[in-house]
């Protein structure tokens, strides 16, 4: 049965890999993907530090409805969960769609969206490693693997981990 995804961002410094990798993974698995962002128009994407493509944000995050998804994809990339973590709508979104139970994957940087949201308290995360203190003080316990699925959390390192991460988002989406 198809599900619907969100993927949200900031308007720009998304790692572009982390956006893409999870969204084709959805899609090909039969899934919807929708971008949900701070602001219309298109996200600027980055391949690390370096612009690389953009894309079209399908919904403004203040008019989404958590009732609407399945479950939330959260990409990292440094800039896009920082500038996410100041936008108290995201914020909300985000607190509120963990506690909804639906899935919520997060990876690299993407953890601090749930730090701000107090959301990895007793919870296990994975993320980039100069998050590792953020989640300790947060009351979450960081660890270093590929991926880690904790209740309806799951949370990976960085690039190298999209294999992983994206096969945990697609079980959690159709349990066996």
């Amino acid at each position: 049965m198809s599900k619907r995804i969100a993927f949200l961002t900031a308007s720009e410094g998304i790692e572009e890999v982390e956006l893409t990798k999870p969204w084709q993974a959805a899609v090909d698995a039969g899934h919807t993907a929708e971008l949900l962002s701070l602001d219309e128009g298109e996200v600027q994407l980055f391949d690390h530090l370096d612009k690389s493509s953009t894309q079209r944000v399908d919904r403004r995050v203040s008019d989404a409805a958590i009732g609407d998804y399945d479950a939330l994809v959260l990409p990292g990339g440094v800039a896009n969960p920082d500038a996410l973590r100041m936008d108290e709508e995201a914020v909300a979104f985000i607190r509120d769609f963990v506690d909804s139970g639906k899935p919520v994957a997060a990876i690299c940087h993407a953890a601090w969206t749930l730090v701000e949201a107090d959301r990895v308290r007793g919870k296990r995360v994975a993320s980039w490693p100069s998050l590792r203190t953020d989640i300790r003080n947060a009351g979450g316990e960081w660890v270093d693997e590929e991926v880690v699925t904790d209740g309806n959390l799951i949370t990976s390192r960085n690039p190298d981990d999209l294999p992983a991460f994206s096969r945990a988002l697609l079980a959690a989406l159709d349990p066996a």
